[in-house]
């Protein structure tokens, strides 16, 4: 058969419904408009939350636990080898808390082709002395350099710069909350009490503010020398090492190896952020969920409109197949119609789609919480139109084939007979 006068018949039963035509179209466009505005917004968002916590955490972190002792004095002895040991109140060990032999383990990890980026830390539990209330909080003793780069630590600093504690001696960059609770502004200096005891002084040369606030109320920063210094420890002294690796699904693998290897305590991202991903994997199923949902209903609007069109033409469709066509020529022509609304339908409904998303990303967005965000995010990610496209296509095909398969069965002597 002639695949232009399929496309010519076709096109002239469109024309001949065209409101009917023109509603079904507008369906398929709402339903992928909506497809990509809702997909891109919840995606943005997803990113904007987890990124609040998932930047900021390592793929792989090497650090040890202060935990209890395995192997108990009395399970050792061979005199109550055999006998099952009652032990209460079994305390941590006293073991060390830096990493043994840190140098080593530093230009291993370099040397590892699995691994993006290394940044070595410090935490240590300090009081700030406030007059006569000491309040509690954490330094992170960090190269700020390789923080920056890994974890968009620049990016959290709402007041100064990252690169003052590396320049300033002696600095810290203090958490938003512990900051509103000292009253300190850039350029005082604050007095630090370590756990030992120990007293030093430290100049304030900006604020960060993660958006998370229980976090920014404890956290605060000084460079690896500068914690160092207050811990009176020596140069290659850390109680972190923080992995980035090229495959974010390597981790626990990656994790587990590291652990074996070094004889340290490791945890994978998976592990420490599982929560996060759950609530990711959520939003976005929810967000498909309803773009598919809309593209089904307009796929039984396409559905209706071609049954009422096959009952309308029934008539035409008999003196078609009566001069010639045969059944699969009539299920062409009902299928190109569906393809047709779902190809201009999904077309202009692709282009509404990004139009309204750039609507979104450029609302205003302002919180406290989140001083770096100042619209809604939008993620502009090429697979939702590609899905919403191929969706649109394989919605109306299904649409229109019940319909063509019911016209291409027509029998034009009844119908004939019947007029």
């Amino acid at each position: 058969m002639n695949h232009k006068l399929i496309f010519s018949i076709s096109w002239s039963l469109m024309k001949a419904r065209w409101k009917q035509t023109l509603i079904a179209a507008v369906g398929v466009t709402f339903s992928i408009t909506m497809f990509i505005a809702l997909l891109s917004f919840m995606t943005g968002l997803n990113g904007l939350l987890d990124g609040l916590v998932l930047n900021r955490t390592p793929h792989v972190r090497i650090y040890n636990d202060i935990k209890p002792s395995k192997h108990q004095p009395v399970n050792l002895s061979g005199e109550y080898k055999q006998s099952y040991n009652f032990i209460k109140s079994v305390k941590s060990a006293s073991g060390r808390q830096e990493i043994y032999n840190s140098a080593a383990i530093l230009q291993l990890l370099k040397n590892d082709n699995r691994v993006v980026g290394i940044a070595p830390k410090i935490i240590a539990p300090v009081f700030f002395n406030a007059g006569t209330i000491d309040i509690t909080g954490v330094i992170n003793g960090i190269d700020v350099q390789s923080e920056s780069a890994l974890f968009h630590f620049n990016d959290y600093i709402i007041t100064g710069k990252a690169i003052d504690l590396k320049n300033v001696p002696n600095s810290i960059i203090l958490g938003k909350g512990v900051a509103d609770k000292l009253l300190a502004d850039p350029g005082d200096v604050l007095q630090v009490t370590t756990s030992q005891g120990d007293i030093m002084p430290l100049k304030v040369v900006g604020y960060f503010q993660s958006g998370l606030q229980d976090f920014d109320k404890v956290q605060c920063y000084t460079s690896i020398n500068t914690a160092q210094k207050l811990l009176g420890k020596p140069n290659n002294y850390l109680t972190d090492i923080q992995v980035k690796l090229t495959d974010l699904n390597q981790a626990p693998v990656v994790a587990k190896e590291y652990g074996a290897l070094f004889q340290a305590d490791t945890e994978d991202i998976q592990t420490a952020n599982s929560q996060f991903e759950t609530g990711s994997f959520i939003r976005t199923l929810i967000s498909y969920s309803v773009g598919i949902t809309l593209l089904i209903v307009a796929g039984f609007g396409i559905y209706n409109i071609l049954n009422m069109m096959i009952y309308e033409k029934m008539d035409a469709i008999a003196i078609m197949k009566a001069t010639g066509f045969s059944g699969s020529d009539v299920n062409r022509i009902f299928i190109v119609i569906a393809l047709s609304i779902g190809f201009f339908g999904g077309v202009i409904g692709l282009f509404l789609g990004f139009g309204l998303s750039v609507v979104i990303d450029n609302i205003p967005f302002r919180t406290a919480a989140l001083p770096t965000i100042t619209t809604f995010p939008v993620n502009y990610n090429p697979a939702f139109y590609f899905i919403g496209a191929i969706f649109s296509l394989v919605t109306t095909y299904f649409a229109g084939y019940f319909p063509a398969r019911k016209a291409s069965k027509v029998d034009p002597v009844i119908i004939i007979r019947g007029k």
